[in-house]
């Protein structure tokens, strides 16, 4: 096959859409070392995925299959991470019980060193 055309697909996926999506797999799994079915030559994965869907030798319901679970496979690991950044610096620590206590109670939090530098407008 000299050159791959949409038309040549057609027997073995639904849509341009999912020839796309299809083509776009498995370039994944040839970076990945997979083994073209075709000859590779000198053309580069994207049109040797093609040429291998297009041959109907490739094993389009696999690759359909794989690019699924490649979506439902959860990135985060099983194990919680939390956000807390512990510190054994003791200011650290108290502006941390700070923070946390007027998150719960709803307050504003205002630093103790702007509080006492602050004039009062009723003694100017």
């Amino acid at each position: 096959m000299a050159r791959t055309t949409n038309s040549d697909t057609l027997p073995y996926v639904d849509s341009r859409y999912e020839l796309g999506m299809l083509a776009s797999q498995r370039v994944r799994d040839l970076n990945g070392g997979a083994e073209p079915v075709v000859p590779q030559g000198r053309d580069k994965l994207t049109v040797v995925a093609l040429r291998e869907i297009a041959s109907g030798k490739l094993d389009v319901a696999n690759v359909r299959h794989e690019f699924i679970q490649s979506y439902k496979e959860s990135p985060i690991s099983d194990v919680e991470q939390s956000l807390e950044v512990e510190s054994n610096d003791p200011t650290l620590r108290e502006i941390d019980a700070e923070l946390e206590n007027a998150l719960l109670d709803d307050q504003p939090v205002v630093a103790e060193e702007n509080a006492d530098d602050t004039p009062d407008s009723d003694e100017e």
